[in-house]
């Protein structure tokens, strides 16, 4: 379903396809795992490859941020597509998450 990269303390999860109920546990676990590796501090969900999403996705997605607050872990979103994006704009989460234009921008971390 997706790739996972790796860089120095940071992990970058590649969903790709459509992020709903049929698919959303298994990615929910794909986060957890990634969020809770003891080397890891960032973890990064490049959405480049998303088409939609729905609101089991969105529901993995706010589970796996509040892991992260728990952890003290940094959770970010990047290359959201704009048709993505409103869904975030409608529901204000787009507040909520951090979201970087793209993984370049991780540099500035």
């Amino acid at each position: 379903m997706q790739a996972v990269l790796q860089y120095p303390k940071i992990a970058v999860i590649q969903p790709q396809g459509c992020l709903n109920a049929a698919n959303a546990l298994e990615f929910e676990r794909d986060l957890t795992t990634g969020l809770t590796k003891n080397d890891i501090s960032i973890l990064v969900v490049d959405l480049a490859a998303v088409e939609s999403l729905d609101s089991a996705g969105l529901m993995a997605l706010l589970s796996a941020h509040k892991l992260a607050l728990g952890l003290n872990r940094s959770f970010r979103l990047c290359n959201v597509a704009p048709s993505v994006q409103i869904i975030f704009e409608l529901t204000q989460l787009d507040r909520v998450f951090e979201i970087l234009e793209s993984e370049a921008d991780l540099s500035a971390t």
